[in-house]
């Protein structure tokens, strides 16, 4: 931190000066990697196309993956198929 180099203050004074834990300041986001998620619902949808997020996610807990519905809904979305066809 800048603080530190140019007022010799100590971490844990910077921190508490900026109002940031030390927690925060070294946190490194771990980036999904949603390839695995994105073929299995691909391999569902092409199956099945008039299956909704519910169907495909029962499907998809049947199968043995133990992914969260969030992350699962996410790439979902991602992958447009929450949108309807029209007939």
């Amino acid at each position: 931190m800048q603080l530190q180099e140019s007022h010799s203050v100590t971490f844990a004074m910077s921190y508490a000066i900026v109002g940031l834990s030390r927690c925060a300041y070294y946190y490194q986001p771990k980036l999904p990697d949603d390839s695995v998620i994105i073929s299995v619902l691909n391999a569902i949808t092409d199956r099945h196309l008039r299956w909704g997020f519910p169907n495909c996610f029962n499907r998809i807990r049947k199968l043995g993956y133990q992914w969260i519905h969030k992350c699962v809904y996410r790439v979902y979305c991602e992958l447009k198929l929450n949108i309807t066809a029209k007939p």
